[in-house]
């Protein structure tokens, strides 16, 4: 087995008074040529958004947005014409294809927001932009792996353009998950809260994880309850 542990503290990291991020891959001002994604997984941004702030409407192009929310809320509003608050469990599946302009905005007053953003790269270039937005409640997520975003959007996960599974859980202490990689598949794990153990190796909030030739992935909560996101990618 290859595991390649990402330490959270390690990350590009930049705070802009209204935005306080950390970049698992580089992004923006930040650039490491050993760390420009895993995979189709180009971008894994935790980023925190004071209240009444955001970001001004901005284009993306070719590339499959995917926004979890950890805390607070987010109102988005795009060109294909989607509209909405996020709030926690809330996860937004925007497909850029050959061109969409979107703003995101804090709404609250006096809460901060978190989310992590998301960039798959899509299986073509050139499609047609789409917004897709659905609530995960914790509860669906508490002791396994709820799968949120999928090629093909099955068992009610948002679809993509991609031949990727996003799975969330939320994990009690010493609860154990596992998880079948496909031969040639990869995984990323992303550790939001808490830590758990990944085939025998701790992670910590913020630490991310790629895994190469494994077929089995264990998974083990060792905080009172971890938040962790687990992609699976061709």
């Amino acid at each position: 087995m290859s595991l390649t542990l990402r330490p959270g503290p390690a990350r590009g990291h930049a705070n802009h008074g209204w935005l306080d991020t950390w970049h698992s891959f580089s992004f923006a001002n930040y650039y490491d040529p050993a760390h420009m994604g895993f995979r189709d997984l180009r971008v894994i941004n935790d980023d925190r958004i004071a209240a009444a702030a955001g970001f001004p409407a901005h284009g993306h192009q070719d590339m499959e947005i995917i926004t979890y929310l950890v805390e607070g809320s987010l109102a988005h509003k795009d060109s294909t014409g989607g509209e909405g608050v996020l709030k926690r469990a809330d996860v937004q599946a925007m497909s850029a294809g050959r061109g969409v302009k979107h703003s995101e905005f804090n709404p609250s007053q006096s809460e901060e927001a978190r989310l992590l953003q998301i960039w798959i790269l899509p299986k073509e270039d050139g499609l047609t932009p789409a917004y897709r937005q659905k609530s995960f409640p914790d509860g669906v997520k508490e002791n396994r792996l709820r799968l949120l975003v999928s090629g093909d959007g099955s068992d009610g996960a948002l679809a993509v353009n991609q031949d990727i599974a996003v799975y969330a859980s939320l994990l009690d202490e010493g609860k154990t998950l596992t998880h079948a990689l496909a031969p040639k598949r990869g995984a990323w794990l992303q550790v939001v809260d808490g830590a758990v153990d990944l085939n025998g190796q701790r992670l910590h909030a913020g630490d991310g994880a790629a895994i190469e030739n494994e077929r089995l992935l264990t998974i083990e909560g060792r905080a009172p309850r971890s938040d962790f996101l687990l992609f699976d990618l061709p």
